[in-house]
């Protein structure tokens, strides 16, 4: 055997190599994590307003997620929810993203049943009014 052969099946192998991964890398998702993206760009400054509503409470609300698929929600300081919604978010796949909306009440603790979450990360997203001001809080949660 010479070095030609080889150099030739090593350049060949190198290749196929490549084109494997070209062809894995186009088949991925590789979608916006909203896909109003920029229109949520352009509304930044009313979310920071929020947040440091958020910041100012003395009890922040508290999100948990038991057995994977109940979403509780403890409101010590909040004495009614006007409106609110909560957007529970998996950056890997927007398919596994859900949305839930508030319930206008007085009680301190809110549950919700969720479609069975797979193991990963989640980014859980409250928004609601209370008393005419905004709040807004995001937690990471992993399953």
């Amino acid at each position: 055997m010479n070095w030609g052969k080889w150099i030739v099946v090593a350049f060949v192998l190198f290749i196929s190599f490549m084109a494997v991964m070209i062809t894995i890398m186009m088949k991925q998702d590789i979608g916006l994590v909203t896909p109003n993206y920029y229109a949520e760009d352009l509304a930044f400054q009313n979310k920071l307003e929020q947040k440091q509503n958020t910041e100012q409470l003395e009890l922040k609300p508290e999100i948990v997620i038991e057995q994977s698929q109940v979403l509780k929600v403890y409101f010590p300081e909040v004495s009614f929810i006007e409106e609110g919604e909560i957007k529970v978010t998996r950056p890997s796949s927007e398919k596994l993203d859900q949305q839930i909306k508030l319930h206008a009440s007085a009680d301190s603790v809110q549950v919700f049943n969720l479609r069975p979450l797979s193991p990963g990360p989640y980014r859980v997203k409250m928004l609601w009014k209370t008393e005419g001001k905004e709040f807004y809080l995001e937690k990471l949660i992993v399953i």
